[in-house]
């Protein structure tokens, strides 16, 4: 077990570059499977949930092959199973893009019910209207096995009843090997369905609209290997970019699309921080006490629901009263509790979290709730005085490359230490 301690109060200088974008290639490495050949992919992020992703797939007979640390080889010619088990689905929510890559590829996937952060309850419910609207028969078994299967996936008009992530790119994986046309309408539009349609082209596939509401997929017999580098990951940029309005320091962030951060650029200048946009990174500074603002998370191009929590702890120190609604997710105020550990002032009622800025945050003993709650506690933790140890970080590597490491060469006094189980701590006593 570890924990990382943080002796915050230090503004943020430097220089950092941002990885590889991890909603995007947790879909694109079960991709892959359509295409029964080798793909290279580049920019990959070094996080665990890529390790367990290509774990699930050299479980299912995959050839993985580490070109460097941050571009993969895989053959998926070699795969030989539909059936990921749930020793391997509990700890990654994006397993259930297995569903729609294996049923593309064999007309059939068995998958257990994925896990991942839990903030609310997350059904599958319009993925299993995709696919059968596809001509897919699912039903849920024992041991919360989701079986899907059809002798023949047919193009079909799809609309999504709400705004999906999840189900848009399930269905495009599903789709890209079905015989006639799939319009998935009402799709979402985030960056990385953008990233995954791209990707799917490069293999051979008919992707058209991706980025829009309205998704056109024309299905193809075949997809081929293709050499694929992944998107800069907007929330990664957005933490920086946000830790470094915090610490009132002055952080220029390199490798990112500038127009995918447009949300949270518009409020960090609302809310008192300089920025710059240049070609491929954008400038932060902060030089006084941020100031109020209001935030309400939406699908893209709204302010995404993953920025919420890091958002927040800016918020938490900012001149005046703020309020934070959340527009997506039903418990997404948990990290609430750590936070008014530290000295925040936050009421939270239901999606609505009320923020009366104090003017300094204390360290604290904090723990992180889930992926992005934990980079919050991070930004907490640098822009507050005195010392803070954060614990649980398991959920902060799931999404977060060399995160320690990019923090101290920004200046931060930031590390990793071994914590020792409380059983053996027992026993010296």
């Amino acid at each position: 077990m570890e924990k990382i301690v943080i002796n915050g109060g230090k503004p943020l200088n430097g220089e950092v570059s941002i990885s590889g974008a991890k909603n995007a290639v947790v879909a694109i490495i079960p991709a892959t499977i359509l295409a029964q050949d080798v793909c290279r992919i580049e920019n990959i992020p070094n996080i665990s949930d890529v390790s367990m992703m290509i774990r699930i797939l050299q479980q299912l007979g995959a050839g993985i092959k580490m070109i460097n640390k941050n571009t993969l080889e895989i053959d998926t010619s070699t795969i030989n199973s539909y059936m990921v088990s749930h020793s391997l689905t509990k700890h990654l929510r994006a397993s259930y893009y297995l569903l729609g890559a294996l049923l593309g590829r064999y007309g059939c996937a068995r998958v257990a019910m994925p896990g991942g952060c839990d903030f609310g309850v997350r059904p599958i419910d319009l993925h299993i209207k995709g696919f059968e609207l596809l001509g897919a028969s699912v039903s849920i078994e024992e041991n919360a096995i989701i079986d899907a299967r059809s002798d023949m996936l047919t193009g079909s008009p799809i609309y999504l009843d709400q705004v999906s992530v999840g189900a848009t790119i399930n269905v495009m994986l599903a789709a890209v090997k079905a015989k006639g046309l799939t319009v998935i309408e009402n799709a979402a539009k985030e960056p990385h369905i953008v990233d995954l349609a791209n990707f799917l082209n490069s293999m051979g596939a008919d992707i058209r609209g991706a980025g829009t509401d309205v998704i056109k997929i024309r299905g193809v017999d075949i997809l081929h290997g293709c050499t694929y580098s992944i998107i800069p990951d907007q929330i990664e940029a957005g933490t920086y970019m946000v830790a470094a309005a915090a610490t009132g320091g002055r952080v220029l962030v390199k490798n990112v699309i500038p127009k995918h951060l447009e949300s949270i650029t518009a409020k960090l200048i609302e809310s008192g921080v300089h920025v710059e946009e240049y070609d491929d990174s954008v400038l932060i500074e902060s030089t006084g006490r941020p100031k109020h603002c209001n935030i309400k998370t939406m699908p893209h191009p709204g302010f995404p629901t993953d920025m919420q929590p890091q958002i927040s702890v800016l918020l938490s120190i900012a001149d005046g009263t703020s309020i934070v609604s959340e527009g997506v997710w039903d418990n997404r105020f948990r990290y609430v509790e750590q936070l008014i550990r530290m000295g925040a002032s936050i009421s939270v009622d239901g999606k609505l979290a009320v923020i009366q800025g104090v003017e300094r945050l204390k360290g604290a003993p904090i723990k992180a709730d889930d992926l992005r709650a934990g980079a919050a506690m991070l930004i907490a933790g640098l822009c507050a005085t005195g010392t803070t140890e954060i614990e649980n970080i398991i959920h902060i590597d799931r999404g977060y490359e060399d995160v320690v490491e990019k923090f101290r060469l920004l200046g931060a006094d930031i590390k990793r230490v071994t914590v020792e189980p409380i059983s053996q701590i027992a026993n010296i006593v």
